[in-house]
């Protein structure tokens, strides 16, 4: 019997010899198509998640009727309680700004504006605690609130109780001074009451790197601010204008303080703490204890949220009540209508970490100087 062996080396034509007879050569599985599956899944997952973002738009909008923040929201319980009566507790936590985002698309005065405008129209609401944990932040978006709050208490006749936090500094004191009680802990850190803004002149290391600045400008003002101009350069003029847009800002700190404890002490029931005939000289960026500003009579009692949420039922006569607040519920629609809502210049980051804000140059802040960097 003849057997065929297998021989190395090359066939005709350089090519591989053939495999000897009897012998089996494995074969390459044939290809997949798994992968184009897995595609096609992806993209209609994507399609899908679209559409989904849209129709919760326009449900939203339609739930919310003349809303005009669209925003979504969930009572929660936050203290039980068999009276049908409740207080909502409404957070003012972090940088006061315009521009602070949460998963709806909606800034921090809008968040504001929607849970008054609702605790307006419920009438077993009967006050609103102001929980405030806040260094403070842009002055247009803290006077925003300060209005807000002013004219949600003169229109419905329900008090807000300011119940101040670690941290009710600067803006977040702007914030309470309309409001018809101001609690805080012995230790809170408040006051601050000033105005800053804030920038970097890198005209020096520009130079040293043989950069120069090309400029043109419609007016001799133009390029105020600017951190490329020369100390030398920047005219006593120009100081003078800055100062005044910052001293205009302070005074209207200083009347809103003057106006919010004047009003919340003309109110019926239980009477405020009045204004120290020295607060002003305090008034000078300091930082505060809650026990410091209560004796300025910046603060009308010491104690926790516990002692604010018994305030607020003394004040609207309740012997109980609910403690409520108001949540965003999560929803792939909400967080898909994110990204319609965001400016160019602001980004979505998610971290482990804490970032502190970063200030604008130009804008006008109320704002600790704790916080600048």
């Amino acid at each position: 019997m003849s057997v065929d062996v297998p021989h190395s080396g090359t066939g005709p034509s350089g090519m591989p010899p053939l495999p000897p007879r009897g012998y089996y050569v494995p074969q390459p599985p044939p290809r997949s198509r798994g992968g184009l599956w897995f595609l096609i899944f992806i993209l209609a997952g994507l399609l899908t998640l679209s559409l989904l973002a849209h129709m919760g738009s326009w449900v939203d909008g339609a739930a919310d009727g003349a809303s005009l923040s669209g925003l979504n929201l969930e009572e929660q319980v936050l203290e039980a309680s068999s009276a049908a009566e409740k207080i909502l507790v409404i957070d003012i936590t972090g940088i006061i700004s315009s521009l602070t985002v949460d998963r709806s698309g909606a800034g921090m005065v809008d968040w504001v504006d929607e849970q008054l405008d609702r605790a307006a129209l419920d009438g077993q609401i009967r006050a609103v605690l102001l929980k405030v944990d806040s260094p403070g932040g842009e002055v247009l978006a803290s006077d925003r609130i300060y209005e807000r709050i002013r004219a949600f208490q003169e229109s419905t006749g329900k008090p807000v109780v300011a119940s101040m936090g670690g941290l009710a500094a600067s803006g977040g004191y702007y914030v309470s001074a309309p409001c018809r009680w101001i609690v805080a802990h012995p230790l809170t850190i408040t006051g601050s009451i000033g105005v800053i803004m804030h920038g970097y002149h890198y005209r020096d290391l520009m130079d040293k790197v043989g950069v120069r600045p090309n400029v043109f400008k419609s007016g001799r003002y133009k390029d105020m601010l600017s951190g490329e101009k020369r100390m030398e350069d920047i005219s006593a003029e120009e100081r003078q204008l800055v100062q005044d847009m910052v001293d205009q800002t302070f005074d209207r700190f200083k009347e809103v303080i003057r106006e919010g404890r004047s009003w919340a002490a003309a109110q019926d029931g239980d009477p405020v703490r009045a204004l120290s005939a020295q607060w002003e000289d305090y008034a000078d960026g300091r930082i505060l204890s809650g026990d410091q500003a209560m004796e300025l009579g910046m603060v009308d009692e010491l104690g926790d949220l516990d002692v604010a949420f018994a305030r607020a039922k003394s004040l609207t006569g309740l012997a109980d009540a609910k403690l409520v607040t108001y949540e965003q519920p999560f929803s792939l629609a909400s967080f898909f209508r994110i990204q319609s809502r965001l400016k160019p210049s602001q980004q979505i980051k998610l971290d482990l970490g804490i970032q502190l804000p970063q200030l604008e140059a130009g804008r006008l802040y109320f704002l600790s100087s704790n916080f600048i960097q």
